[in-house]
């Protein structure tokens, strides 16, 4: 039988710790905003949100991550964004809309001032990059297993590798939706024309 008590307990802990979150990144987002990201430590981050720098490092492991909270959550959509696209759309085409999509997010508010604060920290552009790059293992998994195959073949691999880098390159750009289209054009007139595997996405 399962005893209620401890499914309530539980359940108030979780809302104490998405509470918790959620006031570390109100905090440092305001501070990040205000004075700018290298000039903020994580002691005042933690004391206005009114916890330990312990309990900041237990919600993120680093201070750059307060910044990309979402993380997790991008990576669901990029991969969800080829794993259940319409069967007669390709993944360039999935990937690009995405791609667009995010573009598009980023020039409301407040990404945009998220955008301004990446662009003046060094130290953030680089941890964007390589927490975008980290979803590379997920998108070979995802079309290797569409194509039936039991490891990925290097064709794969080189097209996921330069799919990720056409975002890379089109976020730096001031033309970012050109970018991506020539990036794909590209992409799928050259490297998928290769046939250099058995199969190619």
């Amino acid at each position: 039988m399962i005893d209620m008590s401890d499914v309530h307990q539980t359940g108030r802990r979780e809302r104490k710790k998405a509470a918790t979150r959620t006031s570390i990144l109100d905090a440092a987002s305001e501070l990040f905003l205000a004075r700018g990201f290298d000039a903020v430590s994580v002691r005042e981050i933690a004391d206005k949100a009114d916890v330990s720098p312990t309990t900041v490092f237990a919600h993120f492991p680093q201070k750059e991550s307060l910044a990309f909270s979402d993380e997790d959550e991008r990576h669901q959509q990029l991969v969800s964004a080829v794993s259940g696209r319409a069967p007669e759309t390709s993944i360039s085409d999935a990937l690009k809309a995405h791609y667009l999509s995010e573009i598009a997010a980023f020039e409301t508010e407040p990404q945009r001032q998220i955008l301004a604060l990446m662009e003046a920290t060094p130290a953030l552009g680089e941890y964007a990059e390589r927490m975008w790059l980290r979803h590379e293992e997920s998108l070979v998994a995802v079309i290797t297993d569409e194509f039936g195959l039991a490891d990925p073949t290097n064709a794969i691999r080189f097209y996921v590798r330069f799919a990720l880098q056409i975002q890379l390159v089109a976020s730096k750009d001031t033309d970012p939706r050109a970018t991506i289209d020539a990036g794909f054009r590209l992409l799928d007139e050259g490297w998928l024309r290769l046939n250099v595997e058995e199969t190619t996405p």
